[in-house]
């Protein structure tokens, strides 16, 4: 097995994981949790996808991992308690998809990926990157998966205390992350991963997406949100249920390679 790669690409840390070979290969871009695991390290070591014949390329969410603040995750929480949408949550998602295209431009210059289609993945608010990235981007994607995802931003702000309170920038605001009303703009084969324990309207939400055509699921028994120990910062073993979902989105990617 190659060794991985680290760097940065446009600003956007990256764990890269070359293919057996270490040479040319397709690209999978994915986007962590802010769950455990909570940064592209971490997403690396939970789900390496070993088995997949391309380059599996690990972005870091915005303020995490080697952006934290004071090597913390004490000033996101701060942002979800002043805001969980607007400060936070839409605004990551924002963030990490509007610098995406020059991270991917960038990733294609330092790596052998070529210029085809490429693969994402992403886990819960990365998911939604992810989700957004099919939905409102033009850059080629081959196929997509995501994991415990935030499909419908407005199940995610329900996670938190109290009455969210909408105006009319923040109902636009959430709606625009409703990829269960926006699934009809879904048009690369998807596979939804859903742990039968994850929050229920999150789950609920997966079930939904999963009726659309071209979307697949995948129902893992025994898994809640998370996919490593907290607080999931820095790499660690894979855990079973997480080679669960290693192996089914590994068989994903390289069927769709082939």
């Amino acid at each position: 097995m190659e060794p991985a790669i680290t760097g940065t690409a446009a600003g956007v840390p990256f764990t890269a994981l070359p293919p057996a070979d270490g040479g040319p290969g397709p690209l999978i871009v994915t986007w962590h949790m802010l769950d455990a695991p909570a940064s592209n390290a971490a997403f690396a070591a939970a789900l390496p996808m070993d088995e997949v014949p391309a380059w599996r390329v690990h972005l870091g969410m915005p303020m995490c991992g080697a952006r934290m603040v004071d090597g913390r995750m004490d000033a996101i929480m701060a942002l979800a308690q002043r805001d969980p949408l607007m400060a936070y949550l839409h605004a990551f998602v924002t963030q990490a998809t509007e610098e995406f295209p020059a991270a991917l431009k960038e990733l294609r210059e330092q790596l052998p990926v070529g210029e085809g289609p490429i693969g994402v993945l992403g886990g819960s608010l990365g998911g939604a990157v992810a989700l957004k990235v099919l939905v409102d981007t033009d850059i080629p994607v081959f196929a997509g998966a995501v994991v415990n995802a935030a499909i419908r931003m407005r199940s995610v702000v329900e996670l938190f205390p109290g009455d969210y309170v909408y105006d009319a920038e923040s109902t636009a605001a959430v709606d625009s992350l409703d990829f269960v009303a926006k699934a009809s703009k879904i048009t690369t084969p998807l596979l939804v991963v859903s742990g039968e324990l994850d929050h229920p309207g999150l789950r609920a939400d997966a079930l939904r997406l999963a009726e659309e055509p071209g979307v697949e699921l995948l129902s893992v028994p025994g898994l809640k949100h998370p996919l490593a120990e907290p607080p999931g910062i820095e790499p660690a073993a894979q855990l079973p249920l997480a080679a669960a979902v290693d192996r089914g989105v590994s068989e994903w990617f390289r069927t769709r390679l082939n």
